[in-house]
Parts: structure tokens; sequence; C-alpha cells
């Protein structure tokens, strides 16, 4: 009997995922810039809004900012993207966007610096800056 069931379920597995729709690939919600072209890439030239949370990895605010900045991104279903700039990986971003302390968070569309927000933040007043970004009509 379980050999059977077992040779069923397979089938059924394998007919499911050869017969699926193929799907067009999720935009991440956050990711880690990993040099100036990627930024230039990522950032400058999305067509959606974009956070970019500038933190480094010993900055205690910083670790207790993101999971919160995560968490709001992530409820806006991909409609506004989440860019993570490490300060001491990507030390020219951070001069050229003249971050002298984090976290700073910058919401920027079509390349350009729309505002910051510097310091930690409440999850609260970090969905009230994330929502204006989010529809891109406003702006």
């Amino acid at each position: 009997m379980l050999r059977s069931a077992t040779r069923i379920f397979s089938n059924v597995v394998k007919r499911g995922f050869a017969n699926a729709p193929a799907q067009e690939p999720a935009i991440q919600a956050a990711f880690t810039v990993q040099d100036p072209k990627d930024f230039d890439e990522r950032v400058k030239n999305s067509k959606i809004p974009v956070i970019v949370d500038f933190y480094a990895t010993w900055c205690n605010p910083c670790r207790m900012l993101t999971p919160r900045i995560e968490s709001v991104v992530a409820e806006k279903q991909g409609k506004i993207i989440l860019a993570k700039v490490d300060i001491d990986e990507n030390t020219d971003l951070a001069l050229n966007y003249e971050v002298g302390s984090v976290p700073v968070l910058i919401a920027m569309k079509d390349g350009k610096e729309l505002e910051r927000i510097v310091g930690l933040q409440d999850t609260d007043k970090l969905r009230q800056f994330v929502d204006k970004y989010v529809d891109s009509k406003k702006l």
C-alpha cells in the first residue's frame, strides 16, 4: 500500500510541476548593494521607488532598525524595494550621499533623493515614511 501511494503521489507531483505555467521572477523586497555599479543598476535605474538603508555592522541602532524597515517594506509587496548599503564596504557611496552618521534611510525615485531620515525610528514612523513613496503616481 505504501509503495503504490508513494508512486501515485510522485506522479502527481511530477505532472503538477511539468504543467505549471512559467512565473516571472519575483521582485526582491530587499537586497544588499555590492558596489557602486550595483547601486547604479539596481537603485538609480529602478522603475519603482527605493529606500536606501545606510548602515554599519557595528552600529547597534542599525541592528534594531534593519528588521523594522525590512518588515515595513515587505508589507508593500514589491511596490517599493529596500537597498542596504554597508558604509564600511561602500565608503564612496556613503561619502557621495553625505552620510555622516548611521543609520540613514534615503527615499529615492528615478535616481534622485527625495527625503532622508536619520537615526533609529519606530515602526509607525517608518511606515509613514515608506507610505509616502509607495504610490509613484504622486511623485
